[in-house]
């Protein structure tokens, strides 16, 4: 059994709009491919054969850990979340006790996390250490490089 997804209704589009893309687009193109080195002769020494064989392997897989992740999605009604304390799709800032470095991050479900846009994994150690703390709660997190020590400073949707 899979495990349950929560997700945006943003994310959940931009998942079945990739989905989508892999099986209308690429699934065709590697088959072709794959036709093309069919019909180039001896597939035993036909090394664009075997690569666009492994490739099809690969999108294949790809496509169907899309389609589980779609499957288990539930969709998180943003008008209910509390800012209370920190949950996923809230929008929390944090300080570094050690060198007072202020971050913010968006808590998101695996599928939807990008650092370089703020948006964390809830599965990450960070965001599993702050998960239902609250606003001036000082949290320690054991992270890969060590102990590291937050402030909550704000929680925001």
């Amino acid at each position: 059994m899979s495990k349950i997804n929560y997700i945006t209704e943003e994310g959940l589009k931009k998942l079945k709009e990739e989905l989508v893309h892999l099986e209308s687009v690429e699934r065709p193109s590697i088959s072709r491919q794959i036709a093309e080195a069919r019909d180039k002769g001896d597939l035993s020494e036909n090394a664009e054969y075997d690569a666009a064989k492994e490739a099809q392997g690969m999108l294949e897989m790809r496509i169907a850990k899309l389609k589980d992740v779609v499957a288990n999605s539930r969709i998180i009604d943003e008008s209910r979340i509390d800012t209370s304390k920190v949950q996923i799709l809230n929008k929390v800032t944090i300080r570094n006790t050690k060198n007072n470095a202020k971050m913010t991050y968006t808590l998101v479900s695996e599928s939807e996390a990008d650092l370089k846009t703020g948006k964390l994994s809830i599965s990450t150690p960070i965001a599993k250490g702050l998960l239902g703390k609250k606003v001036g709660d000082v949290v320690e997190i054991q992270v890969p490089s060590g102990l590291m020590t937050f402030e909550i400073v704000d929680i925001a949707l």
